[in-house]
């Protein structure tokens, strides 16, 4: 059992940070992270003496060191989490006229990404434990128009993906993995990507392994496959004079390429410290029942992107934990079947029943690497205090 929380605010932070870290209770903790910012510079240092600004040498260093990570073939930096879904579903040859299956309960851009390559989004509900796709609801979803499933890994919670394969590989459809809160997560010692035609990452600032702006990456098993997402990220191009197909304008920045690497020399400390926070609540916040936690699995590796949980009174709870200066969000407030984007699909309140109730008592705790025992504690006696009164 992990249930004490790591000390990283005094292992990781030098003296002068201290007390500003303890003040407020934050998701945003970039100053924190970045605050030994000038070793970076000397990094990048040789970037700017090298003019290696466009698919550079620490691009191809840090593709190859993040598939090694996650023990995958192939792995091709990209402009965004968004771009790697978008680029995948392009690579796989999906477009208007095909349909791929998501959840309502995601991030704008999962649905987006199958939007903007001209295919329609088809909805299926999440379950109540876990937020993940309900994979007993795919099958009523197919039709013959269906190409391609798009899981989501709610806050670094791998679905069942293989049970997953099994579906796809039964109606002949496509996996796109959005594994954008799933760095380093696991699920039966397998990683995303093991068992999918591609697995989709983000470094937005806020995602576990993060960079100064956007990037993305996409890992694949596939030769083929990562041939032709070099080709879409790139304009089409084999060489400076030669177009094999008009494409996108999608690279990982060399700049962004050299963050993530170095960030990669902290990642299994980011990941524990989020492991072991989020454990300590869970233990200290299981006989609240006011609150409803996810089930917990020995065969996951989740690494808690996000700590969620459902709650009685959610937004008095939000608000009165913001009160005191703690960073209490709701992701999401409202599904996206419920979206003005999404009125032309047809779906109405009450389609996808869980994904409401979900949003409607969603809560998110920070979790990250630079929380104390103390802001732990603090959080778990304000719920208590809350919920007692």
């Amino acid at each position: 059992m992990h249930n004490e929380p790591s000390q990283l605010i005094g292992n990781f932070l030098p003296e002068q940070y201290k007390k500003d870290a303890l003040l407020e209770i934050n998701h945003n903790y970039l100053t924190s992270q970045f605050f030994d910012y000038k070793e970076i510079f000397k990094r990048i240092e040789g970037v700017v003496l090298e003019n290696d600004f466009t698919l550079g040498k620490a691009v191809d260093d840090f593709e190859k060191r993040f598939a090694g990570i996650h023990k995958a073939e192939y792995a091709i930096g990209v402009g965004s989490g968004t771009d790697a879904i978008f680029l995948s579903l392009k690579a796989l040859g999906i477009g208007p006229g095909d349909e791929v299956i998501t959840p309502p309960f995601t991030f704008f851009a999962t649905v987006g990404a199958i939007a903007t390559t001209g295919a329609t989004p088809v909805f299926v509900d999440i379950e109540i434990d876990g937020f993940n796709l309900n994979l007993d609801l795919i099958e009523g979803a197919i039709t013959p128009r269906t190409r391609a499933i798009v899981p989501v890994h709610w806050a670094g919670r791998i679905c069942d993906m293989r049970k997953l394969r099994q579906i796809a590989d039964k109606y002949q459809l496509k996996i796109v993995e959005d594994a954008c809160h799933a760095v380093s997560a696991t699920r039966d010692g397998e990683f995303a990507g093991a068992l999918s035609e591609t697995a989709c990452f983000s470094f937005h600032p806020l995602k576990n392994l993060n960079v100064w702006g956007d990037g993305g990456i996409i890992l694949t098993n596939s030769l083929e496959l990562s041939k032709r997402l070099k080709l879409l990220r790139n304009h089409g191009l084999v060489s400076r004079n030669e177009c094999h197909e008009f494409a996108y304008n999608s690279r990982l920045d060399t700049v962004q390429a050299v963050i993530a690497d170095y960030l990669c020399d902290k990642l299994s400390g980011i990941t524990n410290a989020r492991i072991n926070n989020s454990k300590y609540l869970d233990s200290h916040l299981k006989d609240v029942p006011q609150i409803q936690l996810h089930t917990r699995m020995e065969n996951l590796k989740e690494v808690y992107h996000l700590y969620s949980f459902l709650c009685e009174k959610r937004d008095d709870l939000s608000i009165f934990l913001r009160s005191k200066g703690i960073d209490a969000k709701i992701h999401y407030p409202t599904p996206l079947h419920l979206q003005p984007a999404a009125s032309h699909l047809g779906y109405k309140r009450g389609d996808f029943p869980i994904s409401e109730r979900v949003s409607n008592q969603v809560l998110s705790l920070p979790v990250h690497e630079f929380i104390s025992i103390e802001q732990l504690d603090f959080m778990v006696q304000s719920i208590k205090e809350f919920y007692d009164a």
